[in-house]
């Protein structure tokens, strides 16, 4: 497997949960990484691709010349020798932005080296110019061509010339006609994407992400005691790294509005995030476990997730799995986890949004599963070549 990160994140937790099933069915794995710390559990797995040093000179290089995905040549090439040495039969892309490997010199390899192929898509970068979403500024330039990006501020960012166009094209040969690839997707959404993309002459599928059910499940929780709101309706939002496009407005919107009943709980926010919170808010920097973080899940009566740009987020089936419903902005996949336990609502629509809080305790969960062994044992059928 390649990917930006090893067993931290979504996408190098998907890794090495597929990593550690596989193992245990008698298969050898390698994730090829590009940056940052490897869990001690995982390092077994784990096959560096360059350094630091060759991470910030791939970063510099997309900042001042636009060019994300167009470093670490000798890094890959390096790399691509390795990867000819062990031989596998199966390789599995995941991010393949993110500073740390050279496309060009990636897909010319994939496309000689006849092996299986898979590539599972967790953002639309593969498809546009520049960007990894687009929703935001409600761009559709990547149908046709990229040009004149009004995000040259979003990762990855640029101050140099604006060299869309030129990245478009080159991703477009770059990407396209490598045979033997299947694409795969954790949402219908983004399949939706791609059929309107230069990718539209590849299968894809769709795998849903999941969560560890024996971890993320209703438990005891003393969290309401905790912070003095025993007597309140926790709404809780949960993120990685709040700003604008994960929602935090919305949020402070909703402070305003909501009835004194409700309290918002919000985790994942910065020093100085927290200091420019309305008072009526509960604001953790971040928590110090996962017991924790379940524990969080556990006391809310609801999570609302009002991302503006997101593919299939972790954090919906990690609420729904704890046993409370999800309101989300109708806005990416996110939808097709919150109709699971929830609802969706217009995008930055937080008069719905207050609605739909109000409403939350009609909500009723279906049957369907989250977790993630689901979608582990989908990807082996994947491997296998049979039909999911």
């Amino acid at each position: 497997m390649i990917n930006v990160v090893c067993g931290i994140r979504s996408t190098g937790r998907i890794c090495t949960d597929l990593a550690t099933e596989l193992e245990k069915q008698g298969h050898e794995v390698k994730i090829a990484y590009g940056r940052e710390q490897v869990p001690q559990q995982f390092r077994k797995y784990a096959v560096r691709i360059g350094s630091d040093f060759d991470v910030k000179l791939h970063g510099l290089k997309a900042r001042v010349l636009d060019a994300a995905g167009f470093g670490s040549k000798r890094a890959t090439e390096k790399f691509i020798k390795w990867i000819r040495e062990y031989d596998p039969d199966v390789i599995h892309l995941h991010n393949i932005h993110g500073y740390y490997i050279n496309i060009e010199v990636l897909f010319e390899y994939l496309k000689s080296c006849g092996k299986k192929i898979i590539w599972t898509l967790h953002d639309c970068w593969c498809f546009t110019g520049h960007c990894v979403y687009f929703d935001y500024v409600d761009c559709d330039k990547w149908k046709t061509g990229c040009f004149d990006c009004p995000q040259k501020k979003e990762y990855p960012a640029r101050i140099g010339p604006d060299m869309s166009r030129t990245n478009y094209m080159k991703k477009k040969r770059i990407f396209t006609g490598v045979s033997n690839m299947t694409l795969v997707t954790p949402s219908q959404w983004l399949t939706d994407l791609l059929q309107d993309s230069y990718m539209n002459e590849y299968d894809v599928k769709v795998i849903h992400n999941g969560v560890d059910t024996e971890v993320f499940r209703p438990v005891d929780s003393r969290i309401k005691e905790r912070y003095s709101c025993a007597d309140k309706k926790i709404v809780l939002g949960v993120a990685a790294i709040w700003d604008k496009r994960k929602g935090l407005p919305s949020f402070i919107e909703l402070s305003k509005k909501l009835d004194d009943i409700y309290r918002i709980i919000l985790v994942g926010l910065t020093k100085e995030q927290i200091k420019s919170l309305p008072s009526n808010m509960i604001a953790i920097e971040h928590t110090n476990s996962v017991k924790e973080l379940v524990e969080l899940y556990s006391a809310a009566d609801i999570f609302v997730n009002p991302t503006l740009e997101d593919n299939y987020p972790t954090t919906n089936l990690e609420a729904i799995a704890c046993g409370i419903p999800v309101v989300t902005y109708d806005t990416g996949g996110s939808p097709e986890s919150a109709k699971m336990y929830g609802t969706h609502v217009p995008k930055r629509d937080v008069q719905a949004l207050m609605r739909a809080i109000e409403n939350s305790e009609t909500f009723k969960p279906i049957n369907v599963d989250v977790n993630y062994q689901t979608s582990v044992q989908k990807y082996m059928r994947l491997y296998e070549g049979k039909i999911l």
